[in-house]
């Protein structure tokens, strides 16, 4: 395993994780919205942007949180309330993204956040899981 800083890991984990996420929310929201990828990329890049300060912030207090309780090693609970968690905040703040860009109301953009939140429950679960896999937890060096 590699044995990262806490920063370094979040910051690491947060580019990679967006840098996909982009690319793949980019098609899905072109199929969501049946728009091409040049209405479609500035929704994907608004949407990471707000997802790159909310997981700063989410995992930050998640990994206190996990500390605080002696949390060595994340179970597959501990993995579902951490995803579920964060995209229930996530969902919150793009519901006006989708509202104000493609402009829907808040029942389409709900139906566009819950398809990309049922997309991006595995792709995140998946992801973290492989990611922990490499690069050991800061409590783990």
């Amino acid at each position: 395993m590699i044995s990262l800083s806490p920063i370094k890991r979040r910051l690491l984990y947060v580019s990679l994780f967006e840098l996909l996420a982009i690319f793949l929310s980019t098609f899905l929201l072109m199929a969501l919205s049946h728009s091409d990828a040049r209405e479609s990329l500035p929704v994907a890049i608004m949407v990471s942007s707000v997802a790159v300060l909310w997981n700063y912030i989410y995992n930050t207090a998640f990994e206190t949180w996990e500390c605080r309780q002696r949390i060595m090693t994340r179970t597959l609970k501990i993995r579902c309330i951490h995803t579920l968690g964060f995209e229930a905040g996530l969902f919150l703040f793009c519901l006006p993204i989708y509202m104000l860009w493609y402009g829907v109301g808040i029942w389409t953009a709900m139906y566009m956040e819950s398809a990309l939140l049922l997309f991006f429950l595995v792709y995140t679960f998946v992801f973290t899981l492989l990611f922990d896999k490499v690069f050991a937890l800061p409590h783990q060096s």
